[in-house]
């Protein structure tokens, strides 16, 4: 990608002419019509005339060997947003796609917004969900950023800084995101030299001081490597490459070198033609000069993200002096230097355009993209989570499968659970990192194999998790779980508090708690529906004889005017309540009832201790009756003859004190007092505590097990949310004998 080149009109037609047929020419030219006749009159801040911007964008975007469509938007770009042409005229000259391209470009500039930065925020935001949706917006977008900080001189240094700083921010990585590194380059130096001017120009002082040492170099690196790859033979082209200034300067700033203290200014790219060829080649130079430890990376067998495939070598070449090789062949050549462009580019006289599939597989953080911005409050936080997920240094670790998984660096093994599936991530009790058994807060290294250790009767993710945790995406879904896991609990409560009352009022809960009467109230009240309104009496925001009096007001009016009849007749009249019939049951002592059944004895399962609230079903025993087990009880799975002896029962509602025994797993990071503090959450929440017993397990992780006696199962819940607020708790799970 020629830097600084300035195109005319003609110059950016004539470059499609090398690659699109002629009808759709004729559809790029009649953009730049369009856009001439629209902009005309207008001027940029350097003087010229303001159509060159367009010009130049859809120029970059022609260099890329972008389809029609894209090369006529980088033309159209800001038709909509600084001229008097619409959405809908774009959609009706050119196409709806056209249209939707330029929207997605166009900037926020006629909303206000509190402040500056949210501006920022909101404008970046739109621009990647809007990338969400067709890859080809960001496409534009950086081709529109490229040539502004081409002319970005003209502006004062304040703003040359804020836009340098905006660039290296959320641009630079963008375009690193989707591969193209030809653009990544130019516009982190070009940042650089605006934000940093002083350093900047020192680098390339030094850069130039040398340049004819390095360049002798290698040319003799060069010829070294030509003789080698000849006696292999295999053809291959072989250039020097020169370091960009601005990745001289982060590795001083960040490994606090000098100049002369970088060894890898030197670098040599080797393109061949088959995979096979990469690897002979670098077998080769590893022959010829000592490979320096550490320095070998292999993106071909592990490609990147975004889809960078290449062999990386750092070798002591002539003179003992460190020398980087890259070696690919023309394909990933093509891909490293146009990312995602090399698959959106026109061939063969159509435009091309990736599937799903393909968008799936290669970009999968797209879809995270939108995952951010659903869990998001503002636009605001919604980019902090882009930088931190999205935009950070990666690690690179294998499934149990062997697929490829990519992480923000500094994610855990609960990272990599939240990244696989949310489930996955709130059932989680532990992990295996290359076979060894891990915690949960054990940060993962690229090429690391990660399995997750889940369990079904997992009560879900301790608050102590949010510790655990790296990426946003992750620390959303843990909050989530406890967000609607208190919402379910205040749904409960407030229909509970809700139902005692009318039955006090003498009303039966069921002909006055139908849906239609809810949701009369609840749109009476702004909630959306019956879950926001139980939920908001659970919470204490609404007092429940507010609700229950609007639920029952057509029916109080009637039981008036029932009483004021009666009154008007002489005699006292008795109302005969009819009572339903009911079902011959068979109850337990502890509160279990089988419908239609006598004679049978019961008795409640010590392998799954079920408690009130639990899903319970009954199993037929020979010669001792009714068993009565939890529903996930490992005992009453398997064969058909088990299948057959189920039968289905149910907890009595009753007001019963009667005792159950439950058995709890809680597993943390051993630490001194560790099992001293549950303990006294416990006893804080009952005095039935029977059974305590703990052990460490060869990861060093502390296991306690204890038996407790509840009277239900929501009373057993709360003590386990009680129980997952004590620091450096993993997890905590009901189990069974």
């Amino acid at each position: 990608m020629p830097q600084n080149k300035d195109y005319t009109p003609q110059e950016v037609i004539a470059l499609c002419l090398t690659y699109m047929n002629s009808e759709h020419v004729a559809f790029v030219k009649k953009a730049f019509d369009l856009a001439d006749k629209a902009h005309e009159g207008q001027m940029r801040k350097s003087g010229e005339a303001y159509i060159m911007h367009p010009v130049q964008v859809a120029g970059i975007l022609a260099e890329l060997r972008m389809d029609p469509v894209t090369v006529a938007t980088g033309f159209l770009h800001d038709v909509v947003e600084d001229t008097d042409y619409t959405y809908q005229d774009l959609s009706d000259i050119f196409s709806p796609e056209v249209a939707d391209l330029v929207d997605g470009v166009t900037k926020l500039g006629k909303i206000k917004f509190k402040s500056k930065q949210e501006h920022q925020a909101e404008n970046h935001r739109k621009m990647l969900l809007a990338m969400a949706q067709d890859v080809r917006v960001v496409l534009v977008k950086l081709a529109d950023r490229l040539h502004n900080m081409r002319t970005l001189k003209h502006h004062r240094p304040e703003k040359q800084r804020d836009i340098a700083i905006e660039t290296l921010e959320i641009y630079a990585p963008l375009a690193d995101r989707l591969g193209i590194n030809r653009m990544k380059w130019e516009l982190e130096d070009t940042s650089l030299r605006y934000m940093n001017p002083q350093q900047y120009y020192r680098i390339v002082h030094l850069m130039n001081s040398r340049r004819e040492d390095r360049e002798n170099y290698i040319d003799d690196a060069k010829q070294a490597i030509q003789e080698s790859v000849e006696e292999l033979g295999i053809e291959a082209q072989i250039t020097g490459r020169p370091k960009h200034i601005y990745s001289i300067y982060k590795k001083m700033k960040s490994q606090k070198k000098q100049f002369n203290e970088i060894y890898d200014l030197l670098a040599i790219r080797i393109i061949v033609e088959s995979i096979k060829d990469c690897y002979a080649v670098l077998g080769a130079i590893h022959t010829r000069w000592k490979p320096m430890p550490g320095r070998f990376k292999d993106y071909i067998a592990m490609p990147k993200a975004n889809m960078y495939q290449s062999l990386h070598t750092t070798v002591l070449g002539p003179n003992a002096t460190p020398l980087e090789v890259q070696i690919r062949t023309i394909k990933m050549h093509e891909i490293a230097e146009y990312g995602v462009a090399a698959h959106w580019a026109y061939k063969e006289g159509i435009s091309t355009k990736l599937d799903n599939d393909q968008l799936s597989e290669h970009i999968s953080w797209f879809r995270d993209i939108l995952e951010l911005q659903s869990e998001s409050r503002n636009a605001s936080d919604f980019m902090d989570s882009i930088k931190q997920d999205i935009f950070k240094d990666k690690v690179y670790v294998f499934s149990p499968k062997g697929d490829v998984m990519e992480l923000p660096s500094g994610s855990s093994t609960l990272d990599f659970a939240y990244h696989v599936h949310t489930e996955v991530g709130n059932k989680s009790m532990g992990a295996k990192v290359n076979g060894k058994i891990v915690p949960l807060n054990y940060k993962l290294k690229t090429g690391d194999i990660v399995e997750m250790l889940t369990s079904s009767n997992s009560f879900g993710p301790s608050r102590d998790w949010l510790n655990y945790v790296n990426t946003s995406k992750a620390k959303n879904k843990i909050k989530r779980f406890f967000k609607t896991q208190e919402k379910e609990q205040n749904v409960e409560r407030g229909k509970e508090i809700l139902e005692k009352l009318l039955i006090d009022m003498e009303f039966n809960p069921k002909q006055i708690l139908k849906k239609d009467n809810i949701l009369k109230v609840a749109e009476r009240f702004n909630y959306h529906n019956e879950e926001d309104l139980y939920a908001a009496i659970g919470y204490g925001e609404l007092k429940s004889a507010t609700i229950a009096n609007r639920l029952t007001d057509k029916e109080r009016r009637d039981r008036e005017k029932d009483q004021i009849q009666l009154d008007d007749k002489s005699g006292n009249i008795e109302l005969k309540n009819k009572k339903e019939p009911e079902k011959m049951k068979i109850r337990h002592e502890g509160g279990v009832v089988i419908q239609g059944a006598d004679n049978l004895l019961i008795r409640l399962s010590k392998c799954c201790n079920p408690v009130p609230g639990d899903e319970i079903v009954g199993y037929i025993t020979r010669g001792r009756g009714v068993s009565i087990h939890r529903v996930d009880c490992p005992n009453i799975q398997g064969t058909d003859d088990q299948v057959n002896r189920l039968i289905d029962v149910e907890w009595e509602s009753s007001d019963s004190k009667k005792e159950y025994d439950a058995e709890l797993q809680i597993e943390g990071y051993d630490r001194s007092g560790f099992l001293n503090e549950i303990l006294q959450v416990i006893n804080s929440q009952t005095s039935k505590l029977s059974n305590v017993n703990g052990k460490l397990d060869k990861s060093g992780t502390a296991i306690i097990k204890l038996t407790l006696s509840i009277q239900n199962l929501k009373e057993l819940e709360q003590i386990v949310d009680k129980i997952k607020t004590v620091p450096d708790v993993y997890s905590v799970k009901r189990i069974t004998s």
